[in-house]
């Protein structure tokens, strides 16, 4: 009978100091979950008003979401009276080893999460970057998926690619077109420009303003040469190079251009 008597006052204690912490625990818990889940709406549509990348907005709502369910669940296993010093200090060195050990891998998706967030190149552009060229055809969070004008699949890791130099040819909307074209010693340098600038003329493709720029550039060892820059849509720049260089090709042997190629001028003496 006293055992019993004695069992029941233990009960009736253990209510008495865990009940209201029970309790407590749980409505933190119920009103916790109800405000990470408002305080992920509101992210979300600030994600979305912001034009955010929908891969690294759903990854950053998810990501914000588990740590602020784990802070709480924390918070309320705390105030059940269990000690969570050890535990956070567990917690703490199984993350730093892990950190450590996916060093690289962290890294890339540090770098992926710069890419998404800042936009330095979007899916679609073409860029040079880290030795490679090619269209991007997507942009994950560890990697950068490109394809090659040849069709080749590139995949570069977002780390290097973050803090590398990166050249973005799809930023602007017009780019200007450089050639090179070399006469031969004697040939009319007027006649030249003359030639140049009348091909450049007869190509609607390229744009009036900025006006089109042909000057002699240097005295080559074997050939005078000229520089000619126009300036293009970005979508026609390569139509252009091509058809400018065949042109004066064909046309500089009707007008009596000579386009030279290397040569040496040997003088033997007796």
């Amino acid at each position: 009978m006293e055992t019993i008597q004695n069992l029941s006052e233990k009960i009736y204690d253990a209510v008495l100091n865990y009940g209201p912490r029970l309790i407590a625990a749980i409505l933190v818990l119920i009103i916790g979950m109800w405000v990470i889940s408002i305080l992920r709406n509101i992210l979300r549509k600030r994600f979305e008003k912001q034009d955010m990348e929908p891969s690294l907005r759903g990854f950053l709502n998810s990501m914000i979401g588990i740590l602020l369910k784990a802070l709480l669940w924390i918070t309320v296993i705390g105030m059940m009276g269990v000690e969570m010093t050890s535990f956070i200090a567990i917690i703490g060195a199984v993350g730093f080893a892990i950190g450590m050990a996916l060093s690289g891998t962290l890294q890339n998706f540090a770098g992926g999460v710069m890419i998404l967030l800042f936009k330095p190149f979007k899916t679609g552009d073409f860029i040079n970057a880290q030795g490679h060229s090619g269209t991007v055809n997507e942009i994950q969070i560890f990697n950068t998926i490109l394809k090659t004008p040849d069709n080749k699949t590139i995949i570069i890791p977002n780390g290097g690619l973050s803090t590398g130099s990166m050249t973005n040819f799809s930023t602007e909307t017009q780019r200007r077109v450089d050639f090179v074209f070399g006469i031969g010693y004697g040939d009319d340098v007027d006649k030249a420009k003359e030639v140049l600038m009348s091909l450049i003329n007869a190509d609607t493709r390229i744009l009036k303003d900025p006006a089109p720029f042909v000057a002699v550039k240097e005295l080559g060892d074997s050939s005078v040469n000229m520089v000619v820059r126009v300036w293009a849509e970005a979508a026609n720049y390569w139509g252009i190079y091509f058809d400018l260089t065949e042109n004066v090709y064909k046309t500089f042997d009707k007008e009596g251009l000579n386009i030279p190629y290397p040569q040496m001028d040997v003088h033997i003496q007796k």
